[in-house]
């Protein structure tokens, strides 16, 4: 007997909804680096986080997750508050880090912090902070423990930049070299379909990747989540 409803039409395939979380503000008026662990929803950031909510809202939804920092709870928030859920936290889908930025010379900057996932692998870190594999085996032990997990068969997840790329990676299997690949701009979702039986994975469908519902043309977003969010570092001293 299985432990959920299957989607329509399906045997043993359930839903999630992968989300990033929508924009924050990383520096202050005058340039200078914030702590990314407070980061909280900008103006912008709360209407996007609105968009994915109004576009999700006509789903069932069976349960609405975040990774605990305050920018994904208020994401999941805005997309759980039409379904009367309460948000869980799940602490194992938190960002990769990268490393202190006097750790890193300024020439390196570039290579280490925007292009930092082109270089990905399983020795590698992040712009000498979390290591690649480490995160990757965090994320997908986690991922594929909650879809094993009974009772629910549409979720939906707000995570981040880096998580989402590792999870849409391990989705098609292309492993860390697809990190650089599978841009998230703020606000966006993600579709994935799994297939489960018998306490395992079988299969992984990608539906959708990178949908940006209040601006679904892109116009407008040109540079890439890392240039937003690293490139005012370059001229830091």
């Amino acid at each position: 007997m299985s432990l959920f409803a299957p989607l329509d039409g399906t045997v043993a395939r359930r839903r999630l909804y992968l989300l990033r979380h929508g924009h924050v503000a990383y520096y202050d008026a005058d340039g200078k680096p914030l702590n990314p662990k407070l980061a909280a929803l900008t103006d912008r950031g709360r209407e996007e986080a609105r968009a994915a909510g109004g576009l999700l809202s006509a789903v069932p939804l069976d349960r609405v997750l975040c990774s605990g920092l305050a920018r994904t709870r208020q994401t999941a928030e805005l997309v759980a508050e039409p379904h009367g859920l309460a948000v869980e936290d799940h602490p194992a889908f938190l960002e990769i880090r990268a490393g202190r930025l006097a750790g890193v010379p300024k020439e390196n900057r570039e290579a280490a912090y925007v292009y930092g996932f082109d270089a990905a692998t399983e020795e590698g870190s992040f712009a000498g902070g979390d290591g690649f594999a480490a995160v990757r085996d965090r994320v997908v032990s986690a991922i594929e423990a909650l879809v094993l997990e009974p009772g629910w068969t549409h979720l939906a997840l707000a995570a981040h930049d880096g998580v989402n790329r590792m999870l849409l990676s391990w989705a098609c299997g292309a492993g860390l070299s697809a990190l650089s690949a599978f841009e998230q701009d703020y606000g966006c979702i993600n579709i994935i379909d799994v297939d489960v039986a018998d306490g395992r994975v079988l299969r992984r469908l990608i539906r959708a990747v990178n949908l940006t519902p209040g601006n679904p043309a892109k116009l407008g977003l040109h540079r890439t989540s890392l240039e937003e969010a690293f490139g005012p570092l370059l001229d830091l001293d």
